[in-house]
């Protein structure tokens, strides 16, 4: 008998503290006791079996053998040597015939079989591949080794299990916005304490010009959640166009509930930011809605990417009215597009030229990624040679 009372509290708070199922606690002691007592008291080819009462902290021993006749097992001769690694862990075969060489029988072995003729002597109604059970003597004593094998056993459960409850929890959260706590900073790369399990900020996710403290609380998107040999790798983003998306779903409730949507974003994080949004609703200012009274909701925005501007305006399915909006604060004189080579020619104003293109071509850059289409602003009474702006690969 174990003292097995006082693992109740223990197993209530891991399931409490860690979100660990009891019964998979409970589960991975049974198979720890199992694996302990087989060791140093079983034979081989044996299914050893256990149960465990935490009321009264005993454990229970027995065997199981699975019924067999001689179309389901070979029947070894009298001189042919048993050897019980061929035959174990294997279920006998249900079905089979003297004739049928397609499928090789296990051989029969009485640790782990046994005859129906034999079966139904104990169990009436005992038919093929049932299982019978056999007690076993309960040991007090299973030795430093078995008792090491099963703490093995038992943390190594307890990680699987939580290993799996971290997965279930995060896996749902992917594509969310969480919370966390920086933990440290390694080679660049930030660790995230999210309280069950530690995230990374990785360094080119990170917005260019931000630093990190050890201790303070840090907001950033989920990206990626995904189970590798070493563990459950979570992936955070403060760069990613999403984490402008899932921020503004925060601050204004006409996103999160659909009546105005994002219908692109371009973003170069830590510089500026392009939204186009767009509502189906004729009483609802889109743009209006993100801005908020007195720019109260983009700025709460603004502040939490460190002062990155950002240009919201309103989405169109007229490709020459959405680049037009896609160039501002710059006035266009004229859009002219080119349908087959997915090209936009822009004409501006001699002293608007400057801001179309935008510093390094950043406007221009941005409102191609925006719009999808090949931008080429041209100015009269300028020298300069128009530079076309393809659109990159948007990650939205």
């Amino acid at each position: 008998m174990m003292d097995l009372k006082a693992l109740k509290g223990a197993l209530e708070q891991l399931e409490e503290e860690r979100h660990i199922s009891k019964d998979k606690i409970i589960e991975a002691i049974v198979d720890a006791l199992t694996a302990a007592y087989k060791k140093d008291y079983g034979k081989k080819g044996q299914i050893i079996r256990a149960n465990l009462d935490l009321d009264t902290g005993a454990a229970e021993f027995y065997q199981v053998k699975i019924v067999v006749d001689e179309s389901t097992v070979r029947i070894p001769d009298g001189d042919e040597e048993i050897e019980p690694e061929e035959f174990a862990g294997l279920a006998p075969i249900t079905g089979g015939t003297d004739t049928d060489e397609t499928v090789e029988k296990p051989r029969f072995n009485a640790e782990h079989h046994i005859m129906l003729a034999d079966a139904r002597k104990i169990k009436r109604e005992a038919n093929l591949g049932d299982e019978l059970t056999f007690p076993l003597e309960a040991k007090e004593d299973y030795g430093r080794i078995a008792a090491q094998t099963a703490k093995q056993v038992i943390i190594q459960r307890i990680r699987e299990a939580e290993k799996g409850s971290i997965l279930d929890e995060y896996s749902h959260r992917q594509g969310e916005i969480i919370n966390g706590k920086v933990q440290k900073i390694e080679r660049g790369n930030v660790l995230v304490d999210l309280g069950r399990a530690t995230a990374i900020l990785p360094y080119d996710e990170q917005i260019p010009g931000e630093f990190y403290r050890q201790g303070e609380r840090l907001r950033a998107y989920l990206m990626l959640v995904e189970e590798t040999p070493r563990g459950i790798t979570l992936r955070l983003s403060r760069a990613h166009p999403q984490f402008i998306k899932k921020l503004f779903e925060i601050e204004a409730p006409e996103i999160a509930n659909g009546a105005v949507e994002i219908k692109a974003i371009a973003r170069e994080a830590g510089a500026r930011t392009k939204i186009a949004v767009w509502s189906g609703d004729n009483g609802i200012d889109p743009v209006g809605a993100c801005v908020g009274q007195k720019g109260s909701r983009v700025s709460t925005v603004i502040a939490e990417l460190g002062g990155e501007k950002i240009d919201i305006i309103g989405w169109s399915e007229n490709a020459e009215s959405f680049i037009q909006h896609a160039l501002s604060p710059a006035k266009i004189n004229k859009v002219n597009l080119d349908e087959e080579l997915h090209q936009a020619t822009i004409e501006v104003p001699a002293d608007q030229f400057s801001l179309a293109v935008g510093k390094g071509g950043q406007n221009a850059r941005l409102a191609a990624k925006l719009t999808g289409w090949k931008i080429d602003i041209v100015a009269p009474n300028l020298n300069e040679i128009p530079e076309i702006i393809e659109p990159p690969t948007s990650n939205i």
